[in-house]
């Protein structure tokens, strides 16, 4: 199946290959089969990201690190609404489902039409009922809402719930601090209480992305760094209802795989300047 996604959505295939060849690594992080499944499916030149070990890494611990804080979170509150803003191909549903919570894949309709090539009624025609438990299927429990985060209309698409858990990860570096500003006002607005798990870049590596174009140089894809954070409480400036609560650094998670980072990253200017990390909001 050959894609032509451009530009910001063709960042979406980097963390499925992530996902997939950690998979197969002898002692993985996490395990996706899922990925490896959708990824062999796609003709697209996987080769160009065979060389970027650092970004397997951090791919595998930020799924770790969202995984169990989607987790505990569900534990905590069984019947949650959690709401996935820029899905891609994830595939975390598969792994934290626990029968009851209603789960919202939300992205742009082009990728949402390759989603469903892959996470559909018919795609789970070809599994026998073992394998199937292993598939989502579309239901009144798990919606793919096909239409940009900017498109506030898909805020009327959520069931209101008491619990709300906002995921966003590999999204919010690509946007400007004022569409950042503009999407947490109408998060807040819209679902007080709510807790958010979002991804930050370093604002010092958006700075060389103004020098340099990262993306284009480390990936071959046309999207640009645009906003970055140097510590997660910074967010609380964006909307005075936003409670920062704590954050995870990459670099503290599995050490032994990140090589000579491993080392480095116990300069704090460098860890500050060079690793992402999640915010819990």
């Amino acid at each position: 199946m050959e894609q032509k996604l451009k530009g910001v959505p063709e960042t979406l295939l980097v963390p499925l290959w992530a996902r997939a060849t950690e998979t197969k690594h002898d002692n993985p992080i996490i395990k996706d089969e899922k990925a490896v499944e959708i990824m062999d499916q796609i003709d697209y030149d996987f080769s160009k990201f065979k060389n970027q070990e650092p970004t397997l890494v951090s791919v595998a611990v930020r799924t770790e690190l969202l995984d169990k804080a989607a987790k505990d979170f569900i534990g905590k509150y069984p019947n949650a609404a959690i709401i996935n803003i820029g899905c891609g191909l994830d595939t975390r549903f598969l792994r934290v489902d626990n029968g009851k919570i209603c789960w919202y894949d939300l992205d742009l309709p082009e990728v949402i039409n390759i989603r469903k090539q892959f996470f559909t009624v018919e795609e789970n025609q070809r599994f026998s009922e073992p394998q199937k438990s292993k598939i989502f299927e579309e239901s009144e429990r798990h919606k793919m809402i096909a239409r940009s985060v900017f498109d506030y209309s898909w805020i009327d698409d959520i069931n209101t719930n008491e619990h709300i858990l906002i995921i966003a990860e590999g999204i919010f570096m690509y946007l400007t601090e004022q569409e950042v500003k503009d999407i947490m006002d109408k998060l807040a607005a819209a679902f007080k209480g709510s807790e958010m798990l979002l991804e930050t870049t370093p604002a010092s590596l958006v700075k060389q992305n103004q020098k340099q174009d990262l993306i284009k140089d480390q990936y071959q894809i046309e999207a640009r760094l645009q906003w970055g954070i140097k510590k997660g409480k910074e967010i609380e400036k964006l909307n005075s209802q936003i409670e920062f609560i704590e954050d995870w650094h990459y670099f503290d998670y599995h050490k032994d795989r990140w090589r000579i980072i491993r080392w480095l990253s116990l300069i704090p200017t460098f860890k500050d300047r060079f690793g992402n990390r999640i915010v819990h909001l």
